[in-house]
This record gives C-alpha cells, sequence and structure tokens, in this order.
C-alpha cells in the first residue's frame, strides 16, 4: 500500500463516519433529552432551538475507529513507543468521552470535571506522552531532557490546559469544531511534509482528527443541527496529546491556538481574582462578548478560521525557531490589544 493511498483512507473513512454518526448522535439526545437549554451563559440561536448535543459520541466514535483501522495499515513506522503512546491515547480518550456524557446527562460541578481532566492526563504522562524538551528559540537547538518532575508538571499543565481551552471555545456554532480542523491540519502536514524522515504513521492520528473535525462541522457550523457538548472535553484532550506524539510540536499548537488560549489564561485568572473558581463558565471569553456586541455568529467564527490558520501556516514556512517565536510574540501582542480595545469599546456602550 502506497503512503498517499493510507492517506486517502483515514481521512475518508473518519470524515465518513462522523457524517453517518450525527444523526444517530442526533436522534439519541432528544430521545434522552439531551439537548441545549437557554439559560446562563448559553443564549445563542441554537439554545433557543433545543439543539442534540450528544456530539461527543460522533467525535469519539469517528476518531478512534479510525485510529485502530490506521494501526493496522502497512506503513512506515519508527517510534518504538508508538503502541504504547496510542494505548494511553486511546485510554484517555476513554475517560474524556465518558466525563463529556456524564457532564451532558447530569451537569458535572467543576471540580469533578477537573478530577477527569486530571486523570485523563496522568494516563497519557504514564503510557510515555510527555514533553521532554522544547526547541530552544535562541539557539534552534534542542534543550537537555528536564529533570521527570518538571516533565510531568508541565505536560499536565498543558493537557488540562489545552482541554479546557477547546471546552470553553465550544461556544459557538462550528467554532471548536472548525479550529480543530485547522490545528489538526498543521500537525499533519508538520508530520507527513516537514519533518525528516518523514513520521508517517503519526500523522495519520491528526489526519483522522481532521476528518472527524470536518464531518462533524458540516452538521456543527452556523445554523447548527449538532452541539458537541461534552464531546469538547474530547476534543481538547486529543489535540493536545496529538501535539506531543511523535515529537513536541509545541510551535505549531501555541500559534494556532494562541488566541483560545490566551483567552483562556485571561478568563481563568479574571475568575479566581473575582473569587470564583476558574473552571467557571461565563460570558466573558472574547467570541460571547463580541456576539453580546452585536456581530454575527459566521463573522466571529470565520475571523476566528482566519487568525489562526494565518498563525498556523507561519509555523510552516518559517523554519527558524527565532521567527517563530517572534511571530508567537507578534500574535500575542495582536491578541492583547484586542483585548484593550474590546473592553473599551464595551466600557463606552456601557456608558
Amino acid at each position: 500500500m502506497t503512503v498517499p493511498s493510507a492517506y486517502i483512507i483515514v481521512f475518508v473513512l473518519a470524515f465518513s463516519l462522523a457524517l453517518i454518526l450525527v444523526p444517530v448522535s442526533g436522534r439519541l439526545a432528544r430521545r434522552l433529552g439531551v439537548v441545549a437549554k437557554a439559560g446562563g451563559r448559553r443564549l445563542s440561536e441554537g439554545d433557543l432551538r433545543g439543539v442534540p448535543k450528544l456530539g461527543g459520541i460522533v467525535i469519539f466514535g469517528s476518531f478512534v475507529v479510525t485510529v485502530l483501522v490506521a494501526q493496522a495499515l502497512p506503513v512506515p513506522r519508527q517510534d518504538p513507543y508508538e503502541v504504547v503512546r496510542l494505548i494511553g491515547l486511546l485510554l484517555g480518550a476513554v475517560l474524556m468521552f465518558a466525563v463529556g456524557i456524564v457532564d451532558d446527562l447530569f451537569d458535572l460541578k467543576p471540580v469533578w470535571q477537573f478530577v477527569g481532566q486530571s486523570v485523563a492526563a496522568g494516563i497519557a504522562i504514564a503510557f510515555q506522552i510527555f514533553i521532554e524538551f522544547f526547541n530552544n528559540p535562541l539557539t534552534g537547538q534542542q534543550t537537555d531532557p528536564w529533570p521527570y518532575a518538571v516533565t510531568v508538571t508541565l505536560t499536565f499543565l498543558w493537557i488540562v490546559g489545552m482541554t479546557n481551552t477547546v471546552n470553553w471555545l465550544d461556544g459557538l456554532d462550528g467554532l471548536a469544531s472548525g479550529v480543530a480542523f485547522i490545528a489538526g491540519t498543521m500537525l499533519f502536514i508538520n508530520s507527513a511534509f516537514q519533518v525528516t524522515p518523514p513520521q508517517t504513521s503519526v500523522s495519520l492520528l491528526p489526519l483522522a482528527l481532521m476528518g472527524t473535525s470536518l464531518g462533524f462541522l458540516l452538521f456543527n457550523f452556523y445554523p447548527a443541527r449538532i452541539f458537541m457538548g461534552g464531546g469538547a472535553y474530547l476534543l481538547g484532550y486529543i489535540l493536545a496529546t496529538l501535539s506531543i506524539i511523535g515529537g513536541a510540536k509545541m510551535a505549531t499548537i501555541l500559534l494556532v491556538m494562541g488566541l483560545p488560549l490566551l483567552d483562556a489564561v485571561w478568563q481563568a485568572v479574571n475568575r479566581v481574582a473575582h473569587g470564583k473558581s476558574p473552571f467557571f463558565g461565563d460570558r466573558g471569553h472574547i467570541h460571547f462578548r463580541l456576539l453580546d456586541m452585536g456581530f454575527s455568529q459566521r463573522s466571529i467564527v470565520t475571523t476566528y478560521y482566519f487568525f489562526c490558520a494565518f498563525f498556523g501556516v507561519l509555523t510552516l514556512v518559517i523554519e527558524s525557531q527565532l521567527y517563530k517565536f517572534v511571530a508567537f510574540g507578534v500574535m500575542a501582542l495582536l491578541v492583547v490589544l484586542g483585548f484593550v480595545v474590546l473592553l473599551r469599546l464595551e466600557r463606552q456602550r456601557a456608558g
């Protein structure tokens, strides 16, 4: 089997499974009464229409089945720990899927969401999915391996942070699924074409995410016919672990997810400062603020797509680690300036 054939099989399978599972998940959600309900921070049109929100079934079923099939394909494999890491990825995915389903059914408290995320991160670390080093932007060389305690701490924070970032990003139709597709695309291109030698078997994982996300996005884009619900935890966990497997691709994800990550950090700090749990959901996120100011869902979502894709492409065309670091700095500055402008506009409207 040729490598391009394997790529086609994986993408088409993931995409097709997502298309098949969306109506199945939608019917099950309506039968169980697991539909969106307006209230709290959920005030979008889809919440008022009672859109089914068991989208986690689609993401889990499509991604996991495709990854298992991909493992059976005869493609070049280089990582001796590939099977170990795959088991860790799947076990953690099962747990995050279960946490998401329970949250959809019973509305878990933030503390129990955090417990589930922490255990999933622990599973990933136990199965060799951890950040051992990074490329020094000043020298372009890899740092020496860190002490195990540092490795575990950084990896834990990365996985839990990304999981919550994607969950909080899932506030508008098609936002989280579309950004996940963009991130998966960048990870696939990097593994399949940017590194030498190509990480062919590893690249099948983000390719499965691409097919899954795109198939789901066709039903999730405005006006959404299905919501991700607790499946956003699973999607965040998958993105976090895929950015580590096969060699840390932190620069890629940091630039693609820079806007949502900085927004998540800002909101978490702001909540703690006001005596709330950092995992407490509210309408303080940028996409909610823009929506409340009168911008349409489609305009906000497509702007996010462009912003994330633009900086993601920079990671592919820029070879210098220093220039990538500079690009991240520019992106962070743009986001901060955006925060400032947005806050001033809100104060003017309130005044």
